[in-house]
């Protein structure tokens, strides 16, 4: 920057004394902002579907771990499914589930898009292969500047094998889902067969189970979701969703505040 030098004591007051003049004049004619409406912040759901049978997978599940760890302050949920339709190539994936398959052929028609390992799906609106670090990077930036049609929040406590989770709707919801993923944040898997065959594999954000709760005019209600035994708050997380049914398109997303305290049946 610049700087002036002040040839005069006298002259620097007056100009000192004109410029905050015009400055408190500034303030109080400009606009008040206090109380204007601020939209909700956007989100990003990243769905990857892979398979520990898929040599194209690794790269994938690998990205989505880099991004979970760059997007810790960052409204940014890695959900990870493994499908079931390499399994009778060679290796049968551990994780996966037919549901999760199921999953991605609803994707593929909502978005005219074929069902391949890996694709990921961000907002369950653009789909891309899962690899494609600079798309989805782009697709993530774009998601977090749209702002949320809905807003859930969720408490959950556990209890044994079972957890009762709280949730709260506010915003569109008519017509809409919740989906609650339980979500094992890491897991380390040796593959013996198949396209991976001697390989170690990373894997982040596994998905063990994907409970769909049908909304209604109820805006604060509970669902009781049974886990897996290994389940607890330090290595595992999780997340909720709201879903359009019939376009597929999330319109927000949220993590669950998961607490040792009872949480009172609503």
């Amino acid at each position: 920057m610049k700087t002036l030098k002040i040839f005069s004591f006298c002259v620097g007051t007056v100009a000192l004394a004109l410029a905050t003049a015009a400055y408190a004049n500034r303030k109080i004619n400009a606009p008040k902002t206090e109380n204007a409406a601020t939209p909700e912040k956007g989100f990003a759901l990243v769905e990857l579907f892979t398979s520990e049978g898929c040599s194209s997978c690794p790269p994938a599940d690998e990205l989505l771990a880099r991004i979970q760890k760059d997007s810790e302050d960052k409204p940014v949920y890695i959900l990870a499914y493994h499908v079931d339709y390499w399994n009778n190539l060679g290796w049968k994936d551990a994780f996966s589930n037919a549901m999760f398959s199921k999953r991605q052929k609803e994707y593929s028609y909502h978005l005219n898009a074929q069902v391949y390992t890996p694709q990921v799906i961000v907002n369950g609106k653009t789909e891309m292969v899962g690899s494609d670090e600079p798309a989805l990077r782009e697709a993530i930036s774009n998601a977090l500047t749209t702002t949320q049609a809905a807003q859930v929040s969720l408490k959950a406590q556990q209890t044994g094998d079972k957890l009762a989770v709280n949730y709260e709707l506010s915003g569109n919801t008519d017509n809409q889902q919740l989906l609650i993923a339980i979500v094992q944040k890491t897991a380390i898997s040796k593959v013996a067969r198949g396209e991976n065959e001697g390989r170690t594999l990373s894997h982040a954000q596994i998905v063990r189970d994907l409970k769909t709760v049908a909304l209604s005019q109820v805006k604060t209600s509970q669902t009781i979701i049974s886990v897996p035994k290994e389940f607890n708050q330090q290595e595992w997380e999780v997340v909720g969703f709201i879903q359009n049914k019939d376009n597929g398109e999330v319109l927000t997303a949220t993590k669950a505040v998961l607490t040792n305290e009872a949480v009172a049946k609503i």
